[in-house]
Formats: structure tokens, sequence, C-alpha cells
């Protein structure tokens, strides 16, 4: 067992390329069409006051730096050599542009920068109001939309997603050609947008004796659905930290992200389905669980995925949290408002595993892994009760570590004030539980024994000194024995 741990954070839906076909960009598809409901433009003192925001303005330079020379696998990982990049590097949402010119909206279309081979970064960060005239942006798909000479290239919140074959949107459109792309979706009044433009002096191959210059900037409001949408699997940023050189034995030299859908209220719980060619994850405060197909369909696979009462709208997260499947192939389904775990059947039909335990219904099943030979684990903290430890509903003065072994339900271990996420080693010598607790953000590792009990439960990996109000959520172990 390799006592290594390594950390991943992804948010909204984000999936490593692996099982799934990311194909060629579509035709900007699902950026709306037609006539706006509303506009704002940026160009202007009013539109820029609407949003509250300000135009900020910096060149680039062009610095030589180090780099390596590509190996046969065509990776960066060869002998050291020289190469260029630029400065500074102002996509990211959190970039401190405080310093930077502030410019007149009225001057967008100023010539800027030095000239020839060029670079510069326009950037603006939007707050959703209230009203625009008459029109609530309430719910609404925002559609950013601009021209520069020559070239742009648009991030977003610190993202500047791409698609193979795409053009337009985040990237280059075209010879000043107009950029437009979506920067919202199911927008709130009061909601901030970060834009960073970089505009490129061109043609490249062939530099030009003027300047950039920024044509038109407009914001276009349109009335839109609610629901979660697949998109077009867009490459998003990717920073990895290496701390240890075995990382690059685990993750490569240049890795490929890519978003496959948005706008869900919270994601859990993704389970691949050989059998049917199918990513299924929970949206538990929507009380539902998706499919994703390798064609890149997205749909309701089951509704409600963890509770109906008459008390639902108390509940932030009602819904399924943890999924996985039986050595035959059922799906498993922690759900929350419910208190149980339950199985679907082949032919449809739902057995209730486990609600209870010595007669106290559960608080709220999490996160769950089978062992090969069948036992299932599962853990149960209240976190998905409306008012969590202090909720009137729970029943158990604790939160639980259990499995149920040949049909019988144990209490295996009540360690932790949050057991989270669940995983065994590869030769399931261990079982490894996560514990959401801002102030014991510890991984536990505990052998597992015949019987489906844990002794000898001990630290593995203690990161409560991490900055941040969050602690630890789902865990995962690959073939190689590390913990993710």
């Amino acid at each position: 067992m390799k006592s290594r741990l390594i950390f991943f954070l992804l948010t909204t839906l984000l999936f490593l390329s692996s099982g799934l076909t990311v194909g060629r960009a579509k035709s900007n598809a699902e950026i709306p069409t037609g006539a706006p409901d509303a506009v704002i433009d940026l160009a202007t003192p009013e539109g820029v006051a609407i949003v509250k925001g300000e135009w900020r303005y910096s060149d680039t330079k062009i610095i030589e730096v180090e780099f390596k020379a590509p190996r046969a696998d065509g990776q960066p990982t060869g002998k050291s050599i020289k190469t260029y990049d630029y400065i500074p590097k102002a996509g990211g949402a959190d970039f401190d542009d405080s310093r930077w010119e502030v410019i007149d909206p009225t001057t967008l279309n100023k010539r800027r920068s030095t000239g020839r081979i060029c670079f510069n970064w326009y950037r603006i960060k939007l707050t959703i109001p209230d009203k625009i005239e008459s029109f609530d942006p309430t719910g609404s798909t925002v559609v950013f939309e601009t021209a520069l000479d020559d070239y742009a290239e648009i991030w977003v919140d610190g993202e500047l997603p791409r698609a193979l074959g795409q053009n337009g949107g985040s990237v280059i459109a075209g010879w000043n050609a107009a950029n437009r792309l979506v920067v919202g979706r199911n927008v709130k009044p009061g909601q901030r947008i970060q834009l960073a433009v970089f505009g490129i002096n061109g043609p490249i191959s062939n530099p030009p004796t003027n300047f950039i210059w920024m044509r038109y900037a407009k914001l276009g409001f349109y009335k839109g659905s609610k629901v979660p949408i697949a998109v077009t699997p867009q490459e998003v940023n990717v920073e990895v930290v290496r701390l240890d050189p075995k990382m690059d034995a685990i993750v490569g030299p240049n890795p490929k992200i890519f978003k496959l859908a948005e706008e869900f209220k919270f994601t859990e719980g993704p389970i691949w389905v050989n059998n049917g060619g199918y990513l299924l994850f929970s949206d538990p405060n929507s009380n539902i669980i998706y499919r994703y197909t390798s064609d890149g369909q997205l749909s309701v696979f089951r509704e409600p995925s963890g509770y109906s009462g008459a008390d639902i709208a108390e509940y932030g997260q009602p819904g399924s949290n943890g999924l996985t499947l039986d050595r035959e192939g059922r799906l498993t389904i922690n759900e929350h408002g419910n208190h149980r775990v339950t199985r679907i059947e082949k032919d449809g039909t739902v057995t209730i595993l486990v609600d209870s335990y010595q007669g106290r219904r559960l608080n709220s099943p999490n996160d769950l892994v089978y062992r090969s030979d069948g036992t299932l684990y599962f853990t149960d903290p209240p976190f998905g009760l409306p008012r969590f430890f202090d909720d009137p509903r729970k029943e158990l003065p604790f939160s639980g570590v259990y499995s149920i072994y040949r049909g019988k339900l144990q209490l295996i271990s009540k360690d932790l004030t949050g057991p989270n996420g669940i995983a065994f080693s590869p030769d399931e010598k261990y079982l490894y539980v996560g514990n959401w607790d801002e102030n014991k953000k510890v991984v536990m590792r505990y052998e597992a024994n015949a019987d489906g009990t844990l002794s000898n439960g001990k630290v593995f990996f203690d990161m409560t000194g991490a900055p941040g109000e969050d602690a630890l959520d789902g865990i995962k172990v690959d073939r190689e024995g590390n913990l993710y």
C-alpha cells in the first residue's frame, strides 16, 4: 500500500478525458440566437454603470523563459530549452488589476498596445443588475459579444473554455471577427462575473503597422430555461501543484480536463455504468439523478431521487447522494431525505436495504462502497437534514459508518463527526473514510475484517491546517493504491 494522497478539486461537472468521447465542436449550439430581451452597451458610461463595473487596461510584455524539449511521446519532459512567454497572466478571476489604468468606456476604440507583434488585456467585473429598464434578468442567459482589431480570446471567471475545432466564442473567431459566448446562465441579481479580454495584433506572421482596439462590447440577456444542459465538451484550465515527483507518473505534464455539462445546483456520487456506456450522478439539491451518455446527451434518470415528503421545501439537499453498483450491476443509492439506502432491481422495483439502526432512523446516508464479496459499507452524517446536527428529525446521537454483511446491518465506527467519502484499498485490506469537519480534516484508515467490522483505525492523512472552510468530501483509490 503506497502512503500517498493526491487531491483534485473539480467544480461544476468536470471529468478527465478517458472513456468519454470528446467530439469536435458544434457551431455554438448552446448560445442563444435571435433578438435578446435586453441589451447593455459596455462601451458607454451608462452601460458600465448599470453593471457597476469599470474597464481596466494593461499592455503585455514578451519574455524569455525556461522550458523542456519534447520526448518521443510529444510531452515537454526532455532537455532544457529556451522559449517565450508573456506577462501579465491576467485571465484569472482573482487576478489583482487594481494598479491597472482605468479607461473610459467611450475610448475602447482607442488604439492601444505597442504595435507590430503585441498583445494586451481589457478586464471588467460585472454585477447583474436588479432591472434593465423594465426587464428582470433573473434566470436569464447572458451573452457577451465583442470584436477586436484583430483577434481576441475571452476568459470568464478565470476560465478559457475551448473545444476541439472551435472557432469563436472564447477563442479566436477570425480576422476582425466577432467573439460571442455565454458568460452566465440562470443568473441572479447581484451575481458577479469577471471578464478578461486578451487582444492580439495580427496577422502574426506579417506583423501590422497598427495597434489593438475594441470595436464594441455588449451584453445580451435572453430569457432561458433553468435546467442543466450538456455543452460541447470544453477544455478548461488545469493547474497541478506537484509536491512530489512521483506525481508525474499519475498526472502527466499536459493533463486535459473537459467540462461536459453545467447549471446543476450541486453534483455528487458519479458512477460509470459499463453495461450501457453512461455516467450517473446525483444533484441532491434538485432531488434528481442524471444520466450523461458517451455521445454527449444529458437526461433525467430518476426523479425524485431521495425524498418526496410534504416538508421537502425545508430541505436543502433532499435527494440522493452517493451512487454505486453491486456485483450484479444494480444501482445502489444513498437517499438523504428518506434516511435510507436502496437498490434498483433489474425490473425497476426498489428494495430498501436499510433505513434505521436499532429502531432509530438513519441520519442521511452519504457515500457507499461494495467489497468484492458483496458486503456494503456506507457513511451516515446528518448533512442531508435541513438543520444538520440540530435538526429535530435526527434520531441517532452520532454519525456512523455501517456495513451490511450477509444481510445484517452493523455499526462499525462512530469515530468521526462527519464521515463522508469511503473507499477500499485495492487489496481490500484497508477501508478509508474521509471526515467533513472544519476542525478535524482527516482521512482515517481502518483494517477491514472479514466479518464486515473494522479495527485499528488510524489517521492516514491530516489536512486540518489547510486554509478554507471546506473539509473532506468524496474519496477514491486507484489500482496502484493512491488515494484521491
